[in-house]
């Protein structure tokens, strides 16, 4: 593992800063592993990426130059979110291809954005985390992470590295859970159909608990499969990761 200690901003999210904490907690707890000196910039907001995705620009804009002024000083950024990372790595210089002066600080802010458990292993050459987890789990991959990012070798890696952990591939893994953002909310019944779906492959796999690296995805599995009465246990991986889930219960229960 590299032994320079970068000041490394955290992205929280807003799905992690309003629904899961834990994944915020968790993300700190293995960049720290990883030799990081982490900082929270307290300006920030959301992405923009549900406006961007809805068509406006205006605000998304808005929201993007507000991460980048917060975001831009520091050696890098890291985010748990393939979808927010994809956002600020891979749209932010687009969305201002025509703006002089802040082109340069998109793209600049792009070029060291990453997720962050493939900053983890690519960026910091993490290899085995610390933390110890006992069971079977199965490993989502989100869309965003996948397609945008090249995220799936990864988190399995780290996985397997942890002594304790069975990982159990399920069918259709790289298959989108239905969630997709605003998708969910334009498409309800083709969303439905799909996390059905997706709860069925979990199911069969016989694992005890799902990892994904999305909250969004995660949620929406979750609920999907407590409404069906499956008892498996729903966790962002970083949770899994730092051996912090005795800090709070699986996505879901009380």
């Amino acid at each position: 593992m590299s032994q320079t200690r970068p000041r490394v901003a955290l992205f929280v999210t807003c799905l992690v800063d309003l629904y899961r904490p834990n994944v915020g907690f968790s993300a700190i707890a293995l960049l720290e592993e990883a030799g990081c000196e982490v900082v929270v910039p307290p300006a920030q907001t959301c992405c923009g990426q549900p406006a961007y995705n809805t068509g406006d620009r205006a605000t998304a804009k808005d929201l993007a130059r507000a991460v980048i002024d917060a975001f831009l000083p520091y050696d890098y950024t890291v985010v748990p979110s393939g979808s927010c990372g994809g956002q600020i790595g891979h749209h932010y210089p687009g969305l201002f291809a025509e703006d002089p002066e802040y082109r340069g600080k998109a793209e600049r802010l792009a070029a060291k954005t990453h997720e962050l458990v493939s900053f983890l292993a690519d960026i910091r050459g993490l290899k085995t985390p610390r933390a110890r987890y006992e069971g079977v789990v199965t490993y989502h991959d989100s869309c965003s992470g996948l397609r945008e990012l090249g995220i799936k070798a990864q988190p399995r890696a780290l996985l397997a590295a942890m002594p304790g952990v069975t990982l159990k591939e399920m069918a259709d893994a790289e298959i989108c859970c239905g969630f997709g953002g605003t998708f969910c909310v334009k498409y309800p019944d083709i969303s439905t159909r799909m996390v059905a779906d997706k709860a069925k492959s979990i199911a069969a796999t016989g694992a005890e608990t799902l990892l994904a690296g999305d909250l969004g995805c995660l949620l929406n599995m979750a609920g999907r499969l407590k409404r069906e009465g499956l008892p498996v246990k729903v966790r962002h991986v970083a949770e899994v990761l730092a051996g912090r889930t005795e800090a709070a219960p699986p996505i879901g229960e009380a």
